[in-house]
């Protein structure tokens, strides 16, 4: 004799040991009625749990383009002013430095 317990063995009907061989037909087979409410529900509380997931992500990408859209219409922008002051500036010293001989010229003892 072993020291083993005795096993119970499962008194179970021909019927109660799944074949895998066994065909089921789908229209037999039981389903859930989902009434079309419910299935709204559903598909609600699913978009709010997935975007709920993505909105950080959804966040970042959004913030990438603005940050790069913005950064390109900038860097134009500051180009276009850039060059615009420098020619302003330019003008302004020339008429500046003209000004400033005329009146040199003007107060110049050779000129009397």
């Amino acid at each position: 004799m072993s020291d083993d317990p005795p096993r119970l063995e499962p008194r179970l009907g021909a019927k109660d040991v799944p074949v895998l061989t066994e065909v089921v037909n789908e229209e037999t087979a039981p389903r859930r009625a989902v009434d079309g409410p419910a299935l709204e529900a559903l598909a609600r509380e699913l978009e709010r749990a997935v975007l709920e997931r993505l909105a950080p992500e959804i966040d970042r990408l959004i913030e990438e383009r603005i940050a790069r859209t913005l950064s390109s219409a900038l860097d134009k922008e500051l180009g276009g002013v850039r060059s615009e002051l420098t020619v302003s500036v330019s003008q302004m010293v020339r008429e500046a430095v003209a000004a400033s001989v005329a009146r040199a010229l003007k107060s110049s003892p050779d000129t009397k």
